[in-house]
């Protein structure tokens, strides 16, 4: 198995030249170059240009980098889309998808724009169409939208949009963070989860950090570079989960265990199942490690 490591994914505003500089030599695994919500109207062109300036320049080494667009019904959404085809990032992130026809029609645009073929979509999950709809979002990586890689978490416009408060715990979150989780994961797409807005919190953000990892999330939407090494920390295996998972592995590799279902190692029950979970965090661990090196 091949694993991208997706644990700490920071949004960098497209309009400073700064920040975009900088981003090469932060630790964070996927860099967000943004065009929407962290540029004024009055910016948005001088960022695009700047965004896919910085992406064709390159040398952001091993990170994953996304360019997010405006949306393609705003007077910037078509040009960014163009533009970022032309720069050619890892992938785009597409705001606001509530329905399938959010995605319908991207893949010819991309081609006229002479994306290359792995060019991948992102689609952040932010609305409340979203939710209800996530199922049928997911299912068009099989057909309509071949490209959609991941979801993208959007918990502050869902609290804007449904009246929910973002609260310690994120209990009215919950039921939508599971329902695209499942959606994500029925079609094997990455999912994100949402930020953290009190970056000075750092207990807070340890908190949901770990329960993003409990969740399932593959990693987290981050807000200031400060949030990057816990957030690595955080959706890591621990050395002792990796010998672990390793030893599982061994295990059913035995020529005695090839046929079993079931087997018992360490005074434990361990079922085939259980190493094919293992077999995936040791492919993370060594995919994180092979980042590292």
């Amino acid at each position: 198995m091949t694993f991208r490591p997706r644990r700490s994914v920071l949004y960098m505003p497209g309009s400073n030249a700064r920040a975009l500089e900088k981003a090469k030599t932060l630790p964070a695994d996927c860099l967000i170059l943004d065009l929407e919500d962290a540029v004024a109207p009055d910016a948005k062109e001088t960022a695009r240009d700047q965004v896919a300036a910085a992406v064709r320049q390159g040398g952001y080494g091993p990170r994953e980098v996304i360019i997010r667009i405006n949306g393609l019904t705003t007077p910037w959404g078509e040009d960014d889309l163009k533009a970022a085809a032309a720069a050619n990032p890892d992938a785009i992130l597409i705001p606001k998808v509530s329905a399938l026809q959010d995605l319908a029609g991207i893949e010819g645009m991309l081609q006229q724009a002479g994306a290359a073929p792995d060019l991948a979509l992102w689609a952040m999950m932010e609305t409340p169409l979203a939710m209800l709809n996530a199922g049928t979002i997911a299912a068009a990586s099989t057909d309509t939208c071949p490209r959609l890689a991941a979801f993208v978490m959007g918990t502050n416009d869902l609290a804007k949009e449904t009246g929910a408060r973002l609260v310690e715990g994120r209990a009215p979150m919950l039921p939508w963070l599971m329902t695209c989780l499942a959606a994500a994961r029925a079609y094997r797409l990455d999912i994100l989860d949402g930020v953290y807005n009190d970056f000075g919190n750092a207990e807070g953000f340890a908190a949901e950090c770990r329960q993003g990892v409990e969740l399932g999330m593959n990693g987290k939407t981050l807000i200031h570079p400060k949030q990057i090494e816990p957030c690595n920390a955080a959706f890591s295996a621990t050395a002792e989960e990796v010998e672990r998972a390793r030893a599982i592995i061994a295990a059913f590799d035995l020529p005695e265990n090839a046929n079993k279902g079931t087997i018992q190692l360490d005074g434990r029950m361990v079922e085939r199942l259980h190493a094919d979970m293992a077999r995936r965090t040791v492919a993370i661990a060594d995919a994180i490690a092979a980042r590292a090196s």
